[in-house]
């Protein structure tokens, strides 16, 4: 049973994205072309299924991982590189104040974004991203849990995936 994927208004409104929380963030690629990634591998058995990245999908984790280096107050705890798009859970910790950095909204995950996808599309030589985002703002410990398994079985049920392209 393949799940519908529907689109969403593309933030919360009255929420301030700098807010100390956790956020589940998926960046998808342009038109969903399989870029990232070239399938499924592992059988499921005692070979855990894994994404087989290709060099743009090994382009996007150093640049996670390099994020997550630079920035204090923004990292993304988990996260999953899917052949046409990318799941995080970002966590925003010890946030005082207004957000000092160059982003048009003045707010963290929206920079996050913005910043990660540049950067991305710098290294690649083109922008290979959708306009938006999409983001839901976790709201409790169990809406976490529930979220982490998404993104543990995410490549598992890579054929069930709302995003899934041949």
């Amino acid at each position: 049973m393949k799940v519908i994927c529907s689109r969403k208004s593309n933030r919360l409104t009255n929420w301030c994205y700098s807010e100390n929380g956790k956020y589940f963030i998926t960046i998808c690629t342009k038109n969903r072309i399989c870029i990232l990634g070239n399938g499924i591998v592992g059988d499921g058995v005692l070979d855990v299924p894994a994404v087989k990245l290709t060099k743009y999908g090994d382009i996007c984790i150093k640049q996670i991982e390099k994020m997550n280096t630079v920035y204090s107050e923004i990292s993304a705890e988990k996260y999953i590189v899917m052949p046409n798009h990318i799941h995080l859970i970002l966590t925003i910790e010890n946030r005082k104040g207004t957000s000092r950095t160059p982003s048009p909204t003045n707010e963290l995950v929206p920079f996050y974004v913005s910043t990660f996808k540049r950067m991305v599309g710098k290294k690649i030589g083109e922008n290979i991203w959708e306009r938006s985002y999409y983001d839901h703002i976790i709201r409790d410990e169990k809406d976490y849990e529930k979220i982490w398994q998404y993104i543990d079985s995410n490549a598992a049920k890579w054929e069930k995936d709302c995003f899934y392209r041949e």
